[in-house]
């Protein structure tokens, strides 16, 4: 029941400020080896293999010297982000829903890289259902994917993995060539992961009232590919396609223009409303998961 119990726990307990967290602890370490290095590709390699080294070896020592089974069901809990990513979305559902722009433009700015400050509701509900679905991949199923390959190693591994992606994975100037590697191993990580997450959403979308299975499959054939990333459309697609929302469009970044590929139908207006469903669709995808990877286990 390891994993159930850590399903609950971060349910319960989410990610509280009194308790350190492992992501905080691969954040820093990275960027001090950053701090030290020329930012070369060769360099981007060795960090790369330094912190996801380091992760996994630390996580198994612990576990080496732990017996029983309460150490493996902190590392699990401590890598799930299942309430703490529902938390980051009510923080921005609560103010909009108070018609208090201003207050979820903040808090959006929080869980989002785009600039914030001219938002409209549709564009922050857009912001909040984009990022809860990419990272129900990255956050929930991946992390649970590679638990069940590897263990609490594997989860540790992973999430080392998607951590140095999201510092060190930008094509710019900085990290072009140093985040090079973090980018790349991201992408072949959580490649399976990101399709499993999509399928599972099929069939959530499936049966819940008000929402198509079909039309989740139909936009993500369709639409998942147009994405820059080669995962995160995969989830993203079949979200919309299971609300009948269009995602995707304009962001801007520091003041610079960006666009991405629209990802769905817009037939159904986004608004504070709109993440009810999006917020059934995280539970139900992730307590699936949390069963699957539980009679994984379970089987062996």
């Amino acid at each position: 029941m390891m994993v159930v119990y850590a399903g609950i726990l971060d349910l319960v307990l989410r990610d509280p400020s009194w308790l350190p967290h492992p992501i905080s602890a691969i954040a820093v370490f990275a960027k001090l080896l950053e701090q030290l290095t020329e930012r070369t590709q060769l360099a981007g390699i060795a960090v790369w293999f330094a912190v996801v080294g380091a992760t996994c070896g630390l996580v198994w020592v612990s576990l080496w010297l732990v017996e029983g089974p309460w150490l493996q069901v902190y590392w699990v809990y401590s890598f799930l982000a299942i309430g703490s990513l529902d938390r980051h979305a009510m923080d921005v559902i609560r103010p909009l829903k108070s018609l208090d722009l201003p207050g979820a433009r903040q808090a959006v700015a929080m869980i989002v890289g785009r600039d914030t400050a001219n938002l409209s509701e549709r564009e922050i509900t857009r912001a909040v259902i984009e990022t809860v679905a990419e990272n129900l991949n990255d956050g929930v199923v991946a992390p649970l994917f590679w638990l069940a390959v590897a263990g609490p190693v594997g989860m540790a591994g992973y999430k080392a993995v998607n951590t140095l992606d999201s510092m060190f994975g930008y094509k710019n100037e900085k990290y072009l060539h140093f985040g090079w590697c973090s980018a790349r191993m991201d992408d072949l990580a959580s490649w399976l992961p990101a399709r499993l997450t999509a399928a599972m959403i099929w069939l959530v979308a499936a049966l819940s009232p008000g929402q198509s299975g079909l039309q989740s499959i139909a936009i993500t054939l369709r639409d998942a590919h147009l994405q820059p990333s080669p995962n995160s459309g995969y989830p993203e697609a079949a979200v919309a396609g299971a609300m009948g929302i269009q995602l995707g469009g304009t962001n801007v970044y520091n003041g610079v223009v960006s666009y991405k590929a629209f990802l769905g139908d817009d037939r159904n207006a986004l608004t504070w409303r709109s993440y009810t469903p999006m917020r059934r669709i995280l539970f139900a995808v992730s307590t699936m998961a949390v069963l699957m990877v539980e009679g994984v286990f379970w089987w062996r």
